[in-house]
């Protein structure tokens, strides 16, 4: 083999090494949570199944805390699960989604409600709840609000915008873009082995990055918010297509800024050191692990916190887990409920429950 022949193969296999060493490589934290929150926007049909348990809830130091109906209350959310399962289309907008509320204690029961969206009406199924009678009418057949004719009611102008997924998306994608531009990426963001993430069975993470706030950088993360992220926030609302989609008037944006900005630093500064004392952050975390195909396919928000009111003596646990996991993506969507047919409108719900002695 010639040198030049053996030079050339040496070449491209260096080559081959470094552009693979470039694809299996981790990203810096915050720019991976930003090109994925980009890519995010390429999602036109999706699986989406969000998880929320109330692991620990509790309020001491009150009478009221101890009355019973309190303590009922509160032993029916303790270990309450909210769970959502969506199945989203960009193109026909099409979203389907079911609630799930799962109760426990005295009180355990488990809540159902099928809810269907399409650019301008909404399609909510009318459950069958044991502690709320509702009359065999109306349960199982589907509330259809019609967004236009509503919007027409009320003295407002129809805007379809605002039930547009793929703006909130956008907008979203922004003011992530702005909150996690402020906070510095190795206080705050970090890389995490995926072996020690939580992952779904089954799911291959080619990034897992950590947001974490502790005791010692609350106070810090706080500040940041108020002065420097929110105010980059509020301009990105102050754009003409999200401050129309979102109906806000420029006098109201303007306002909001300026109380931000004369803002009194030291009552904020008092506030926040009161915040220090009284809060105990055992854990907060926000890992979201992005998929082989630099989607942020999978999010795990862990809260463990306790707040004490020096003045009433009263101390609030809550300790959560929320979880969202995307599947399917840009898969053709399976829609389970498609568009109800057995529908109710508002006026005929109220004339029965008006019969039922509501």
């Amino acid at each position: 083999m010639s040198k030049k022949l053996l030079t050339s193969c040496l070449l491209v296999m260096l080559s081959v090494v470094l552009v693979l060493s470039g694809c299996s490589s981790k990203k810096e934290p915050k720019e991976a949570l930003s090109s994925a929150a980009v890519k995010a926007l390429e999602m036109n049909s999706y699986v989406l199944e969000n998880q929320m348990k109330i692991l620990d809830f509790s309020v001491e130091g009150t009478p009221e805390a101890e009355s019973p109906e309190v303590g009922a209350v509160l032993s029916m959310l303790k270990n309450a699960e909210i769970n959502i399962k969506q199945v989203y289309q960009k193109d026909p907008m099409q979203t389907e989604a079911t609630l799930e509320v799962k109760l426990t204690g005295d009180m355990t029961t488990t809540i159902t409600i099928p809810l269907v969206m399409t650019p301008e009406k909404l399609y909510v199924k009318v459950p069958s709840i044991p502690f709320l009678p509702m009359p065999e009418s109306v349960t199982g057949k589907f509330l259809v609000l019609d967004m236009k004719e509503l919007a027409e009611q009320s003295g407002e102008e129809f805007n379809p915008d605002l039930f547009n997924p793929e703006k909130s998306q956008k907008l979203g994608t922004e003011l992530m873009g702005a909150l996690f531009a402020e906070y510095e990426s190795g206080a705050y963001f970090t890389n995490i082995d995926p072996k020690e993430a939580s992952l779904p069975e089954g799911f291959k993470a080619k990034q897992v990055v950590q947001f974490a706030i502790t005791n010692e950088n609350v106070k810090e993360a706080v500040t940041i918010l108020v002065n420097q992220a929110l105010p980059k926030m509020l301009d990105i609302l102050a754009k003409e297509e999200y401050r129309s989609m979102l109906q806000l008037t420029p006098e109201e944006l303007e306002q909001a800024k300026k109380e931000l900005q004369e803002g009194n630093q030291d009552e904020l500064g008092k506030a926040l050191d009161e915040m220090k004392n009284n809060l105990q952050i055992n854990k907060f975390t926000v890992d979201t692990a992005i998929d082989e195909n630099n989607y942020p396919a999978y999010y795990n928000v862990q809260a463990d916190v306790a707040v004490n009111d020096p003045d009433t003596q009263t101390n609030i646990k809550v300790a959560l887990q929320m979880t969202s996991r995307f599947t399917q993506i840009n898969e053709k969507p399976a829609f389970e409920i498609g568009i109800p047919t057995d529908t109710l409108t508002m006026e005929q719900l109220q004339e029965e429950m008006g019969q039922f002695g509501y």
